[in-house]
């Protein structure tokens, strides 16, 4: 009995005890008692998710100098030489959105040479460019046209690298850039009357030089890549890092984003020093950017609903701004670095600020009238009526959703536009029906954009929008499957 007494005291005091010295341990400092970690390679779940944060980071910068990239490696392009396209592009131009309706003109230069000189002519019956110089983080610095700096009056355009203090000579229009590397993209619009092959013409009046050069510019040289495969799009996988090194490496850093270049440093990216990852670090970057581009297509698949043009139809506009109507995504608080992502994912060249009558709109279709996503080896038919709300004319893209560019097609047909119409079959309203997927339709042929088997994103182009379309009076039908 004395034995029972004893264990039974025994195991109250030290049930007591253990009471005491549970009241005695701290309040948090340590996970839950049961708690185990979700890895045991902390090096590669650490590298992993620094690099995917990166890659939404980094979009909107590695976007604009894969341009460079390719121009350099693919096309043998140097600072202050133009591209000038001798005829509208083809699938061969592999970039984000691009159009196929009027040729293009690009550039690009390096500012830490010093400042450069942007010659455009005047528009008018000859011709006009419209378009953007842009820094390295693809944020317009000049919109340039009719409605840019120039006013279409033409003029010489200085942009000068961060920090400049030389004196501004008289008769430039000053750009101050806030970025080193910059680049221009412009389309070449033939005037009333004239062809395309007179807006090649008119494109080869541009000049670009470096100021020192002005007493006795060298002659400018202009590439015309149309026949030749210009891969500016975007690496998804561990190349991605290459072009953010070599970004890192010439840019100012922003303050708000001196948190993301200390996340960069654990991957070996860093301003001055050369960038030689290890396996570990190659395999997590190699993930981390295959699984962004995994995540912003599901974003696109699930476009929020406030980003649709006409509540009751299923059309994104392809220039989605911030709250502001520029392109920054970046206020007083933070950087929303989803949206920017998803914005520098599928376009290219934005304004500095989107205008509530822009002079051109951008509809992208999402989902067919049923509200089902665009899928591959479908055929779509979209009714275009008689009378579009255009001042200039329209024009359909249909893009690889998987890429956002071109699809290449035994025809590589790209658009049809309201230039097209006297080729078109028409429908009884005057109107036409434009068929997008793998085969057409037996006679229409004519009416077809093919999608050799990808996943198509049609795009509505809508240049010189009239108030009906910007009031959104007017509304697009959503293309329906065809059984």
């Amino acid at each position: 009995m004395k034995t029972w007494a004893a264990f039974v005291a025994g195991v109250s005091l030290l049930t007591v005890m253990a009471g005491a010295m549970a009241e005695t341990l701290p309040q948090g400092g340590q996970p839950p008692a049961d708690a185990k970690a979700s890895v045991s390679d902390f090096d590669y779940q650490v590298k992993y998710q620094r690099a995917f944060e990166a890659v939404l980071w980094g979009i909107p910068a590695t976007a604009i100098y894969s341009f460079r990239r390719a121009g350099v490696d693919d096309l043998g392009l140097k600072d202050n030489d133009i591209i000038a396209y001798s005829s509208t592009a083809t699938p061969k131009l592999e970039a984000i959105t691009a159009n196929s309706t009027t040729p293009y003109i690009s550039a690009f230069t390096d500012l830490r040479k010093g400042p450069v000189v942007l010659e455009v002519p005047v528009a008018g019956a000859e011709g006009s460019v419209y378009g953007q110089v842009v820094d390295a983080w693809q944020l317009t610095i000049a919109d340039v046209g009719p409605s840019g700096v120039d006013k279409g009056k033409g003029g010489k355009l200085l942009f000068t690298p961060p920090g400049y203090q030389g004196e501004i000579p008289e008769g430039y229009i000053h750009i101050a850039s806030p970025n080193y590397r910059i680049a221009l993209a412009f389309r070449s619009v033939p005037a009333p009357g004239k062809s395309v092959a007179d807006a090649y013409q008119y494109a080869q009046k541009l000049r670009m030089y470096y100021l020192s050069e002005a007493g006795s510019p060298p002659k400018q040289r202009f590439v015309d890549p149309l026949n030749e495969r210009y891969p500016t799009l975007p690496l998804y996988d561990e190349r991605f890092f290459d072009d953010l090194h070599a970004i890192v490496s010439v840019e100012p850093v922003k303050p708000q984003d001196k948190v993301m270049m200390g996340m960069l440093a654990s991957l070996g990216i860093e301003q001055g020093k050369p960038f030689t990852p290890d396996a570990t670090t190659k395999r997590a970057m190699r993930q981390a950017a295959i699984d962004a581009w995994y995540y912003l297509q599901q974003w696109f698949d699930n476009i929020p609903k406030d980003r649709l043009y006409w509540p009751d139809r299923h059309y994104a506009s392809l220039l989605m701004t911030d709250a502001n109507k520029t392109f920054s995504f970046v206020d007083d608080k933070r950087v929303d670095l989803i949206n920017r992502a998803a914005e520098y994912f599928w376009c290219t060249y934005m304004p500095k600020t989107l205008s509530d009558t822009p002079a051109t709109q951008y509809m992208m279709a999402m989902a067919d009238k049923d509200g089902k996503l665009l899928e591959a080896g479908k055929l779509y038919k979209l009714d275009i009526p008689a009378q579009m709300p255009v001042k200039q004319f329209w024009a359909l893209t249909v893009y690889d959703r998987a890429t956002m560019s071109f699809i290449y097609s035994e025809s590589n047909r790209t658009t049809l536009s309201s230039y097209d119409l006297d080729k078109m079959k028409k429908n009884a309203d005057g109107g036409v029906s434009i068929y997008v997927g793998p085969k057409a339709p037996a006679g229409l042929e004519s009416n077809w954009i093919p999608t050799a088997g990808k996943r198509p994103l049609p795009a509505m182009r809508f240049y010189g929008p009239t108030e009906e379309m910007n009031n959104k009076t007017f509304k697009l039908a959503d293309f329906e499957s065809v059984n």
